[in-house]
């Protein structure tokens, strides 16, 4: 298994954690399978009114498509298969509150996580940033998913910037991907205190409220998620080109803003 779960039936809160430290916790196609299947879980589990979504390690929150992953794609221009689309709990049908808990990196494929929680609590050490153009591919969900939490200008950089600039806690806070910045070790814990918070209140009133939020931009996600698909089929590099952009990287070079 490369997902912990851990419940609370005193409280309610559920804390879900990518367990791939060595890895970066990056997701790989089982991952994204049980990560699918826990929030489906979530939606029968009554005992479970609050979710906390972290990664384990220390030095990152979760580093995307775990690269070693192959992933078949349809013969036909007009589709694409992306691995991660399901991984969030929106994507789910859950909407049951997700508070993610974020230190160390949060990047690429990430976003799907967090742009589906409810809001981020993120440590002092965390940076976020999208390593998309850098290796030759189109940041299209990702960048949705930014474009619905913080200003146009500050995902445009996050995006286009890729691995040369990472995002700062501070500045995540600032620009709105992030409510609450914590000492290092003290994300978990501020996000807990909340899930208890929410998890005691009448479940059907926080679900529906949840679901009122996300229905405000709903209309414009969905509508560019239909974009994405093309945009990628038309601005990724083939494969190949990706992996000699990916294995030219000079790791170390870049500035926390």
């Amino acid at each position: 298994m490369t997902l912990r779960t851990e419940r609370d039936k005193e409280t309610g809160v559920a804390v879900v954690t990518l367990d791939r430290p060595e890895k970066h916790n990056a997701i790989d196609l089982a991952t994204a399978a049980e990560l699918a299947a826990v929030w489906r879980e979530f939606r029968y589990d009554d005992e479970v009114r609050a979710i906390v979504l972290t990664g384990a390690g220390g030095k990152a929150f979760c580093t995307g498509i775990d690269r070693s992953a192959v992933v078949p794609q349809p013969s036909s221009p007009y589709s694409v298969d992306d691995p991660l689309i399901a991984v969030g709990p929106k994507a789910n049908d859950l909407w049951k509150p997700v508070i993610a808990a974020v230190r160390g990196m949060a990047c690429g494929g990430a976003f799907y996580l967090l742009g589906e929680a409810d809001f981020v609590i993120a440590a002092e050490d965390a940076t976020f940033f999208d390593p998309h153009t850098t290796y030759g591919m189109v940041s299209a969900y990702e960048s949705v998913h930014l474009a619905l939490r913080m200003p146009p200008g500050e995902v445009a950089r996050l995006a286009l910037m890729g691995t040369a600039e990472r995002v700062s806690a501070r500045r995540a806070y600032e620009t709105g991907l992030v409510s609450e910045v914590t000492a290092p070790g003290e994300e978990v814990a501020a996000a807990v205190r909340c899930a208890e918070v929410v998890a005691g209140y009448p479940t059907e009133a926080v679900q529906g409220t949840v679901r009122a939020v996300w229905s405000a931009h709903e209309p414009a996600r969905t509508q560019a998620f239909a974009r994405a698909p093309h945009l990628i089929a038309l601005g990724n590099l083939p494969p190949a080109g990706q992996a000699r952009l990916f294995e030219a990287r000079r790791s170390g070079e870049f500035r926390v803003r």
